[in-house]
């Protein structure tokens, strides 16, 4: 039997286990839940097999940094940020998907950044200016969290992990099946 040195890593996967670990968030995958953050530094999120066929592990710790960045600095403290499935958080949610389109828009990868689960609908409704004003008390919220993620510590590794994901996009886009997420957005 030969020896086995080193193990092969999805190059998308590394680039957000990066960023979350530059941010002192260290990824676990678990098959006992969606998405967990623990309050303590570790981000549980599903296995791949748990998650549905278009999520992908660089879209759920983007979504869990939006969520982080909704809920201010405190948050990281909390279990699950401090929303713990609340109903009454339903705002907050539709402010994390308005600030992971706009994340997402900055290297054209929106649809490739995708919202999951029920809440895909009201991603896909967003206009292509998902900060701009309007009468959705999300947007006020999303606008805090957006200036929060331009300043460091967050500005740097969300944006090397955005340019990086949309630079294997480019790599990957015109061979990539037509079902497939890496051939829909075009830069």
């Amino acid at each position: 039997m030969r020896p086995i040195s080193a193990t092969y890593q999805d190059p998308l996967d590394l680039v957000w286990l990066h960023a979350a670990s530059s941010l002192g968030i260290r990824v676990e995958r678990s098959a006992e839940v969606f998405a967990s953050w623990d309050g303590c530094g570790i981000l549980r999120i599903g296995t791949p097999e748990t998650l549905d066929a278009d999520d992908s592990l660089a879209q759920m710790v983007l979504h869990e940094l939006c969520h982080l960045l909704v809920e201010g600095p405190d948050a990281i403290t909390l279990p699950d940020w401090g929303l713990q499935n609340d109903p009454s958080k339903v705002v907050h949610e539709h402010a994390t998907l308005r600030l992971q389109a706009a994340l997402a828009d900055t290297v054209g990868l929106r649809e490739f950044f995708a919202a999951t689960t029920v809440f895909r609908k009201y991603y896909d409704q967003l206009t292509d200016h998902p900060l701009e004003a309007g009468d959705d008390p999300a947007i006020d919220l999303a606008l805090v969290a957006w200036h929060r993620s331009r300043a460091e510590p967050w500005a740097g590794p969300l944006d090397r992990a955005l340019r990086l994901t949309a630079e294997l996009a480019h790599v990957v886009q015109n061979i990539a099946p037509s079902d497939s997420l890496w051939s829909r957005d075009k830069r």
